[in-house]
């Protein structure tokens, strides 16, 4: 009977319904193959705490204690769930339980985050080519193309942009194009603002932030575009701006949504379109002042990184070909872009990091004032020239640094293949989170890591130590391309503001929080302060 109804069915459908099994007994066979070798992979994978359905860790990274433990979640469950305020120390509080390499989940995305010297360094250092990647998220992809320094992948394209952009900022203290006059000129005009804005402000707190930004941002404007604008320029306060407003939608729960799904982005209304309106004015911006360079441009007298940059273009279009070199209009564009979002907010937030702690340490600031005066004294302002004569102050800066670590949690870096570290298995595609602010805080490395002690870094004679386990500006193939220059504006702009003025906190109110506030960097809270010229 059943021969006789299949005899009935035409060749075509026979044949139709073995494809149809055929595939459907391919897609099962190669699921499950896949599946049996990510469990297996995933089996020795570093320890960490168990993930949620689809959400992973990340609905820890969300839900309260109070509501986990109404969940149903132990105390001690509750306790491990991460504040996404201070992700940096719920990170730690979460590697004491699991120790100094563990795992954790963002939906399917596997992240292993590393804690300490000695495992940071062993990954970025002592294995490089495995874990200095970077992973293709979303909505950092859309705004970058995987181009520039920062953000894009690791590979002999990135490596040989980022050896010029290096070698090219390390020679920025030769002749006319010299860094340090750049720095005072911008410093100049903070003193003048600040004693105008000390005047009028009679007593009251001035808030430094927008001060600070535009002349960190100038410095960065004239090593790349070569030229500084005014504080009231309303295009250049508009591009700030701009930046300044995409890092913080780019870091919000509309990024979270254009990383799921990335169709969002070219939605024509909120976040996504402010996002997009950002994205299209700074490339406008950025792109004409590239062309108004190459339009004047004199190969023989670059003035600036932009033309610097244009006359390699030249040269390796010549020896390699207009459509084989790597060194194009389009990729300055996005290595002009990292200059100005990397290198403003970092040394921004130091900066207003270190007035912030003088203002709670005036011990410390009255300590550096002494120094500054006893080496530099009044007649004239302090130069790169002293940095060797003031260890204490210099010092303070380090401190400073080690108590804030701008970037906390690095930028992500990813694992570009399969690959045995410390015991475990760490699948290609992993997301690598190096926590710099563990290092920083390590008890086993720091004596009472907590306490603000400028003194950790000199030895018995006053002199300046040097301690390997100090590294703000990251350590790697990745280690940040602007930490000369970064050393350079902080050194000069902090002796300078403490040389000029006296820094308190308006009288009757207490100090803002300093565990900050996390972001792609972390900033201090808001806080304002009475300047006092010296």
């Amino acid at each position: 009977m059943y021969l006789q109804i299949w005899q009935g069915i035409p060749s075509t459908a026979v044949l139709s319904t073995v494809n149809i099994l055929a595939v459907t007994v391919f897609v099962v066979v190669f699921y499950f193959v896949r599946e049996y070798r990510r469990n297996k992979m995933l089996s020795n994978i570093p320890p960490g705490p168990k993930p949620w359905p689809i959400v992973g860790n990340f609905g820890s990274f969300l839900v309260p204690p109070f509501i986990l433990k109404g969940l149903g979640q132990t105390g001690e469950d509750a306790k491990r769930s991460l504040n996404p305020l201070s992700p940096q120390l719920a990170l730690m509080e979460l590697s004491k339980i699991y120790g100094n390499i563990l795992s954790l989940f963002v939906g399917s995305q596997l992240i292993v985050l590393l804690s300490g010297y000695e495992m940071v360094k062993d990954a970025l250092s002592n294995r490089p080519e495995v874990f200095s990647d970077r992973p293709d998220v979303p909505v950092i992809t859309i705004l970058t193309k995987r181009k520039g320094i920062v953000f894009a992948p690791y590979g002999p394209l990135w490596r040989r942009q980022r050896k010029f952009c290096h070698s090219t900022l390390r020679n920025f203290g030769l002749g006319k194009l010299s860094l340090e006059p750049c720095i005072m000129e911008c410093l100049a005009v903070v003193k003048s603002e600040l004693q105008k804005l000390s005047d009028k402000a009679g007593g009251a707190g001035i808030d430094l932030t927008t001060l600070i930004s535009n002349a960190v941002s100038n410095v960065i404007s004239s090593i790349s575009l070569g030229q500084r604008f005014h504080l009231e320029d309303q295009e250049f306060c508009y591009m700030r701006h701009l930046m300044s407003r995409g890092l913080e939608i780019s870091l919000n729960s509309a990024a979270l949504l254009i990383n799921a799904f990335p169709w969002l982005y070219y939605m024509p209304f909120g976040v996504f379109k402010e996002l997009r309106k950002a994205e299209q004015d700074i490339t406008v911006f950025l792109k004409r002042m590239i062309a108004e360079h190459k339009a004047t441009l004199d190969p023989n007298n670059p003035r600036d990184f932009i033309d610097i940059y244009l006359v390699e273009m030249m040269a390796q279009q010549e020896t390699e070909g207009p459509t084989e070199t790597s060194f194009t209009e389009d990729y300055l564009f996005y290595i002009i872009g990292d200059l100005f979002i990397a290198g403003t907010d970092t040394t921004a937030n130091s900066i207003l990091w270190m007035v912030l702690y003088m203002c709670v340490h005036p011990e410390i600031q009255e300590k550096v004032q002494k120094e500054i005066d006893t080496v530099v004294g009044p007649g004239r302002t302090p130069s790169l020239t002293d940095k060797g004569n003031l260890p204490f102050t210099e010092a303070t800066i380090m401190e400073v640094q080690r108590m804030t670590v701008v970037v906390p949690l690095s930028i992500p870096h990813m694992s570009s293949e399969t690959t045995e570290f410390r015991g475990y298995t760490i699948p290609k595609g992993t997301v690598i989170i190096p926590n710099l602010w563990s290092v920083h805080r390590d008890p086993t490395v720091w004596d009472n890591p907590d306490d603000f002690n400028p003194t950790r870094f000199l030895d018995e004679e006053g002199k300046l130590l040097r301690n390997e386990h100090f590294i703000p500006f990251g350590i790697g193939r990745r280690v940040c391309m602007g930490e000369q220059l970064a050393k350079m504006e902080l050194f000069l702009m902090f002796t300078n503001l403490m040389q000029s003025f006296t820094f308190k906190l308006p009288k009757g109110t207490s100090p803002p929080s300093l565990l900050g506030r996390f972001g792609l960097t972390l900033a201090p809270c808001p806080y304002t302060v009475c300047v006092t010229p010296r």
